[in-house]
């Protein structure tokens, strides 16, 4: 556990970590960490890691490596400041559409734990950390399902040539 600027991290067992006697103050109105709420340690090279590996980059791009069915992620597009909790309400708002594509692209759809999440929020936010985002991040079974999926558009589209609508 780690204290910064008024807010505590924890990057081990929560359990072990002792709740504050009084919430410290953040910012003008803000109250970090509020009693019992505990922030996780974020960390942007992790989240490059899960983006690749829980199968986000087969519908989302980032650095133009990525898939293009949903909005590409790149840190220059996300608002300067950016408030984690507005980022997963957005995610929960496109949930139906996310899972539906997520079981269609990926067999299933992506769990993920808090932690993870935070993680890939940072990743999503760092400019510096996206720069280090390549191809070679996607795990060889993500890559057969984006290679895959490719192909399945392609074959898709020279059958719409072949056959054009009435």
């Amino acid at each position: 556990m780690s204290i910064t600027a008024g807010i505590t991290f924890a990057d081990s067992d929560p359990a072990k970590v002792k709740a504050p006697e009084k919430a410290e103050t953040a910012a003008e109105g803000t109250l970090l960490p509020y009693e019992g709420i505990l922030l996780p340690y974020m960390s942007p090279a992790e989240g490059r890691k899960l983006f690749a590996s829980k199968g986000c980059v087969v519908c989302h791009a980032i650095n133009g490596i990525g898939g293009e069915d949903a909005p590409p992620l790149d840190a220059a597009t996300m608002p300067a400041i950016m408030d984690p909790f507005d980022f997963a309400a957005k995610m929960w708002q496109g949930a139906g559409t996310m899972i539906t594509m997520q079981e269609d692209e990926l067999g299933e759809q992506i769990e993920f734990t808090g932690k993870e999440l935070a993680n890939i929020i940072a990743f999503v936010h760092s400019a510096s950390e996206q720069k280090n985002f390549v191809k070679e991040d996607i795990p060889p079974r993500i890559a057969k399902l984006m290679k895959d999926g490719e192909e399945e558009e392609e074959k898709g589209e020279e059958h719409e040539k072949k056959e054009p609508n009435q």
